[in-house]
């Protein structure tokens, strides 16, 4: 039976969800007596703004024992409704396409549970399918045929590349990590730039010439958050310092969830969403909420709907410039905004990653 699904908004990030027990053939099935029993359900929805979902019936399910037996290996939608097993660890896996190597319109979409299934007991696994890779769209700008003719830019990550025309239109698919962008004229090639993409994020870049003055303008981040994919949009002018390392420009600020990836590391960019401050080193110190009392500290995070200490990234401000500017006592607007800032990244700061020594900040 044809799986339906309904596509509805959500403000958080959600996938394909859906129940899934399975069955298998006659003779993979152990003897009755004490057998435990996999079978499956669909929720009542899917969370997502998508609309190039493939038909779920058509995911490849897998369901293996800590043997690494294959017990099921085929379509969703032709999998029997039922499967007795003998009691132990089970991994049920569902993907949308086999991904090795990127690939133009490619997306893939999956999820894999790993379960224990107990005598006499009916386990239902729960499979959040969401996408598993990352893409990558560029806007190439109409000037680049004429400032590098019969040039392309190359696009490579783990496990191979692409070759993007200046007429390129499709999303290109990658497994997530770095991924380089090299400029190709002939056999001659040059590094342009990288990025790190997480999985479910789709990149648009633009790619523009220098203008005739040579001035380098630093990229513009925006960020929409989609209910299945994070999509993200950037800009980067050949010969700008976009494509510098990570955090060595506002450009490529580090995001706060990657300050404690990146502790002893000084005068970098983070950016994240002022969310509180009143900060103490107990395990709830900090205040989410005004009116505030300390001047000498912020807290960051990834988004601004953060309401746990642990997720945050901790800020000092010293006396100066930047408490002046940045404290919650005298600008309690604040709260919620974007804020990019360069300084030392610290282990532990109030109990979590910090910021100390900052020398510079802007707003989005």
């Amino acid at each position: 039976m044809k799986t339906f699904i309904r596509l509805f908004r959500h403000s958080a990030l959600a996938g394909i969800a859906f129940w899934a027990l399975f069955s298998s053939s006659c003779d993979k099935f152990p003897p009755e007596s004490g057998q435990g029993t996999l079978s499956w359900n669909f929720s009542t929805g899917v969370l997502t703004r998508a609309v190039d979902l493939p038909d779920t019936d058509s995911f490849r399910l897998r369901v293996v024992n800590s043997a690494n037996e294959v017990l099921y290996d085929g379509k969703y939608g032709d999998s029997p409704e039922a499967m007795l097993v003998n009691p132990g660890t089970y991994s049920v896996s569902a993907v949308s396409r086999d991904f090795a190597a990127p690939e133009f319109e490619a997306p893939q979409f999956g999820d894999e549970q790993v379960v224990v299934v107990k005598a006499g007991a009916v386990t239902r696994v729960l499979l959040s399918c969401s996408q598993l890779n990352a893409g990558l769209r560029l806007k190439i700008d109409s000037a680049f045929d004429k400032t590098y003719p019969g040039g392309s830019l190359s696009v490579s990550s783990t496990g191979g590349s692409l070759i993007y025309v200046p007429s390129e239109k499709r999303t290109g698919y990658f497994k997530p990590g770095n991924i380089t962008i090299s400029l190709k004229e002939g056999n001659k090639s040059t590094q342009l730039l990288t990025r790190n993409l997480d999985a479910r994020e789709i990149l648009t870049l633009g790619i523009t010439c220098p203008s005739n003055s040579g001035s380098a303008q630093g990229g513009t981040l925006s960020i929409v958050v989609d209910t299945l994919r994070t999509w993200t949009t950037d800009d980067y002018e050949i010969g700008s310092e976009g494509g510098g390392d990570a955090g060595t420009s506002r450009a490529r600020a580090y995001g706060a969830a990657q300050v404690k990836d990146h502790a002893g590391e000084k005068a970098v960019w983070v950016t994240g969403y002022i969310v509180g401050g009143d900060l103490s080193s107990s395990k709830n110190g900090i205040k989410f909420e005004g009116p505030f009392e300390s001047m000498t500290n912020i807290a960051i995070a990834a988004r601004s709907s953060v309401t746990e200490k642990s997720s945050c990234v901790s800020v000092q401000l010293v006396k100066g410039e930047m408490r002046d500017a940045l404290n919650l006592v005298d600008h309690p607007g604040l709260l919620g905004k974007k804020v990019y800032l360069k300084g030392d990244l610290q282990e532990a700061y109030y109990g979590i990653p910090g910021i100390k020594n900052l020398t510079e900040y802007s707003f989005e």
